[in-house]
């Protein structure tokens, strides 16, 4: 599974101005608002802020790749934000964040989840790609960089 196919010019956001962790994580779960119902988007947050609470998954470079498991979805949904100015995500390496990956995917497929989650991981690992996100003024453009990426690294 690619990333690209699980985003969509509804679930990016470029330039996004927030204050706090907290904030941001609500405005990337409200991005799912039209794929999922309300109990479900409930759900997603409560699972992400759970998550958050037990580890902080600020994982360095700037990147966040905050995401939960839940009993009521039977697929995984994704959003990825760029901010207009970093902000503080107690990140395993003390640096603010500017780049954020929402993955929430179903409970009963760990294995699809953690395969996400790497491959999220290995992509972002790149300093040109992020370098390249970072260039990006729309949705449209992230959206065509992730895919570009993806088949130049994955090939699929």
């Amino acid at each position: 599974m690619n990333l690209y196919s699980l985003l969509n010019k509804s679930t990016i956001l470029a330039n996004l101005v927030v204050h706090d962790k907290n904030e941001l994580l609500n405005k990337m779960i409200d991005l799912l608002k039209d794929q999922v119902n309300h109990e479900q988007l409930e759900d997603i947050r409560q699972a992400v802020f759970e998550r958050e609470n037990i580890m902080s998954t600020g994982v360095g470079k700037n990147l966040a790749i905050p995401h939960g498991k839940v009993a009521s979805i039977e697929k995984n949904y994704a959003g990825f934000a760029i901010l207009n100015e970093p902000i503080d995500f107690d990140s395993i390496d003390g640096k603010p964040v500017s780049m954020v990956f929402l993955l929430a995917g179903p409970e009963k497929k760990n294995s699809t989840h953690i395969k996400l989650l790497s491959r999220i991981s290995r992509l972002m690992n790149s300093a040109s790609f992020r370098e390249s996100l970072s260039q990006c003024e729309t949705p449209h453009d992230i959206y065509e960089t992730f895919h570009e990426e993806e088949m130049r690294y994955f090939g699929n």
